[in-house]
């Protein structure tokens, strides 16, 4: 059994609170100038601009990262309870909604492959 660890746990919740506050400001900018981009998108290009610039290394944020990561099912749930109330939809519809899933999860793997390749190859030019 693992200890409790007081600077452990500090540091995870520390960490999720500051992915919580980008995530946030992300709303109010999503918000304030009418964006019709989500606020969780708009907290994530923040964060990548800040890890971009330097003003906060990756690994200063892996633990609460890494937390959310792996309780990332508790995310889905209301989402696959909903397909209960929903289920003669699924029935008849359901082709079109597994395409759209499978086609939107290939682009997102794609532009995330494409944008891994393009972070490493400016990495390796700017020697950062």
């Amino acid at each position: 059994m693992k200890r409790f660890d007081v600077k452990q746990v500090a540091r995870v919740v520390s960490e999720m609170a500051v992915l919580l506050a980008i995530y946030f400001i992300g709303c109010q900018i999503a918000a304030g100038l009418q964006l019709p981009i989500p606020g969780g998108v708009i907290g994530m290009a923040l964060l990548l601009l800040a890890f971009a610039t330097g003003w906060v290394k990756p690994a200063t944020l892996q633990l609460g990262a890494g937390v959310l990561m792996t309780e990332m099912l508790l995310f889905f749930i209301p989402a696959l309870m909903s397909l209960l109330d929903y289920g003669a939809l699924v029935r008849t519809e359901g082709w079109r909604i597994l395409l759209v899933i499978g086609v939107s999860t290939l682009l997102v793997m794609v532009v995330t492959a494409f944008t891994v390749e393009a972070v490493c190859r400016w990495r390796v030019r700017h020697d950062v």
